[in-house]
């Protein structure tokens, strides 16, 4: 039943510290799976003190057991081991502690361990995360370049060193982060989120040197392989040696097996760029001198044509085709002149053969009456009528006296 308190009718620190452990008493028994971060083994007492964390958040909660639970397993378990704990939830009424009161507790061994990295890489895989369309370019040449790693490692040391001695101007954003250990997940991801937040990071560098499965765990972690795919910067993941894998390797936009691969594929080298800029520049020079000098050529070999060379020379053949032509041209209209003067002086001829005039001068007269009409029959004219008698040299005017 729910309690039923006011500012008038308060209930004391103990009565509800009392229930609360009667809410907690009630709850069963649980495995629980966490690191170990604080192991207290004091001499003479009876019980033992842990502090079991969560490796992918900062939660952690007390453990107590019995010495005869923990030697148990005393040789093989340590401060940083993962273990899983069988154990009951508890209330501390006195000092309003929770804590688990462990019945068993088992290491978990590297077999266990990579058995669920393959589940969860499986899983992943699922829902795609380590899909290559997902993968980002990583731009030609960076104008910062976040690091995250740990502090004066070899890692650090190996990416500064030979990036810079490939690229002399290249900016470093370095996060010094735990890489091992219980606080190594949160702090990783804290520094890849705050890199990838910031506008002037162009490629952000995840690099630790090689160890055991155990000790690259960290970068194992789902939380960590989510927070990169999320990133927008393009991420590189520089982890232990080239045999080791870690899930992080599957989700970057880029794998590199160590942090000085990882050096020499995030910035070009100095050198390499200038010998390819000169060579371009050599190819460059040598592709104009060799257009140059086709078009020397080409020029000298049009000017040797005889359309340059002797440009008249054309003009020349062409006023002695124009002459041939006008010469002919004046022959034919002469030649069809004269013929068409002897046609015209046949024809006048035959006119003038023909002509009524060339009759008149054998000497005919032609009889005409006053309208000018030819008189042809004697019946046409009239005793008394005056005509006109037109001979070769003039007229004549004669009048009709009978027939």
């Amino acid at each position: 039943m729910a309690l039923t308190t006011s500012a008038e009718s308060p209930i004391p620190v103990s009565e509800i510290s009392r229930l609360i452990g009667g809410w907690i008493d009630r709850l069963g028994t649980v495995w629980v799976e966490g690191q170990i971060t604080q192991l207290s083994r004091r001499p003479g007492a009876g019980v033992v003190f842990l502090t079991l964390r969560d490796p992918s958040t900062e939660v952690s909660i007390s453990v107590t057991c019995f010495r005869q639970v923990f030697e148990a397993v005393a040789d093989i378990v340590k401060e940083g081991d993962r273990v899983v704990v069988h154990a009951k939830p508890e209330w501390y009424a006195p000092r309003g502690q929770l804590s688990l009161r462990a019945a068993e507790i088992r290491p978990v061994g590297i077999g266990e361990l990579l058995a669920r990295i393959e589940l969860l890489k499986r899983a992943l895989t699922a829902e795609g995360l380590f899909d290559p369309r997902h993968k980002k370019p990583l731009p030609f040449l960076p104008h910062k370049i976040g690091l995250v790693c740990g502090r004066a490692s070899a890692a650090e040391r190996d990416v500064l060193e030979n990036a810079r001695r490939r690229w002399p101007a290249v900016r470093f954003d370095v996060r010094n982060v735990a890489v091992q250990g219980v606080h190594a997940v949160t702090q990783v991801v804290a520094a890849v989120e705050a890199l990838d937040a910031d506008p002037s990071v162009d490629l952000i560098v995840v690099a630790r040197g090689g160890g055991s499965v155990e000790d690259l765990l960290p970068f194992y972690d789902e939380l960590l392989v989510r927070t990169v795919f999320r990133c927008t910067t393009p991420v590189v993941s520089a982890i232990g040696h080239e045999p080791d894998n870690p899930l992080l390797d599957l989700v970057a936009d880029l794998r590199a097996s160590t942090p000085t691969d990882a050096a020499k594929r995030i910035v070009p080298d100095v050198g390499e760029e200038m010998a390819r800029i000169h060579q371009l520049r050599d190819r460059a020079r040598h592709t104009i001198a060799m257009r140059l000098e086709r078009e020397e050529h080409g020029l000298a070999s049009m000017r040797t044509r005889p359309v340059l060379a002797e440009p008249y020379c054309m003009v020349e053949v062409r006023e002695d085709e124009v002459e041939s032509l006008v010469g002919r041209s004046r022959r034919t209209l002469k030649h069809r002149l004269d013929h068409a003067a002897t046609d015209l002086e046949h024809t006048r001829a035959r006119v003038v053969a023909l002509s009524p005039a060339a009759t008149l001068e054998r000497g005919y007269a032609v009889l005409q009456k006053e309208d000018g009409r030819a008189v042809r029959s004697p019946s046409e004219v009239e005793p008394g009528e005056k005509l006109t008698a037109r001979v070769a040299s003039g007229r004549l005017n004669v009048a009709v006296t009978g027939e």
